[in-house]
């Protein structure tokens, strides 16, 4: 498969890793704002060339080229699919990685269909908190869940599907608006839960129980707090662009919290076990 990678960060950089190594045929090029991230995408094998302007990319390249995929903040990646299309043969099909996909799919398909291409959206499930093409790595995507957008062109959604399965992952189709739905309660409200959780641990207004606290936490600690303490750009953009869904989830956490409070305020102990007998139980449908 020959494909474009626009944006060369951790996702970017970990697919065209697993492309190339795992078949000789496979053909990846990349863009990069930054000229040093070019030079270290080569040298790792992570692109088989790559450069900050599409232009430099050799045009019997472009012309062999199954898939773009959009690697970029979700903030950019309409302006990157504007920015491109034209610049690209009218057999192209773009996917992108974004963490939301009402905001996007519908834009980006208008934008592809008036130079003859198809958009078909993706959302790998798949990640860490490090950043960067120094962050790349083998197999991320190995047996983790993607989405791919439904769309009127078939074989576009087949080739964007058997991308993510080349890679290893499970993938999944549904609409963008059950994918935002499903995605702000599962990974957009943690986000939030998260950070709130930090906050609210350093609101201790005695200095020497808070350094105490920070001296304490542990492995419970580390693991509720390790998705708020990621990267703040990322937060942002979930609850700009997936406002409506996460404003859902959040009112529903809401009520769930102030009835754990309700509990506790009224002694209700067996309640209040029965309750997390429930979670211990329910995780299971989550994380197995």
């Amino acid at each position: 498969m020959n494909v474009g990678i626009v944006g060369l960060g951790l996702i970017g950089g970990s697919l065209g890793l697993d492309l190339l190594a795992q078949n000789e045929e496979n053909y990846v090029w990349g863009i990069s704002r930054n000229p040093e991230t070019c030079k270290q995408a080569e040298a790792i094998a992570v692109a088989n060339v790559a450069s900050t302007d599409i232009e430099a990319i050799p045009d019997r390249i472009l012309r062999q080229t199954d898939i773009v995929i959009i690697c970029t903040p979700i903030a950019a990646i309409l302006p990157t699919i504007t920015n491109l299309a034209p610049k690209l043969p009218s057999n192209i099909i773009f996917t992108d990685v974004g963490s939301v996909k009402a905001a996007i799919v519908e834009p980006a398909s208008k934008i592809c269909q008036q130079f003859g291409q198809r958009f078909v959206g993706s959302h790998p499930m798949a990640g860490n908190t490090l950043q960067g093409i120094l962050a790349a790595q083998r197999n991320l995507f190995q047996n983790r869940p993607c989405v791919v957008t439904p769309s009127d062109d078939i074989a576009a959604f087949e080739k964007v599907r058997s991308l993510w399965q080349l890679v290893g992952m499970n993938v999944y189709e549904c609409s963008p608006e059950e994918h935002d739905r499903a995605v702000a309660s599962i990974s957009h409200l943690p986000v939030m839960i998260s950070s709130s959780l930090i906050a609210a641990c350093q609101r201790e207004e005695d200095a020497s129980i808070l350094k105490l606290a920070q001296n304490l936490a542990s492995s419970g600690f580390r693991d509720t707090s390790r998705v708020g303490g990621g990267n703040p750009e990322l937060g942002r953009l979930m609850a700009e662009y997936n406002q409506s869904a996460l404003l859902r989830s959040l009112h529903t956490y809401q009520k769930s919290l102030q009835s754990v409070i309700d509990l506790i305020e009224n002694e209700k102990w067996e309640e209040i076990e029965a309750f997390l007998a429930n979670t211990h139980r329910d995780r299971l449908f989550y994380v197995d």
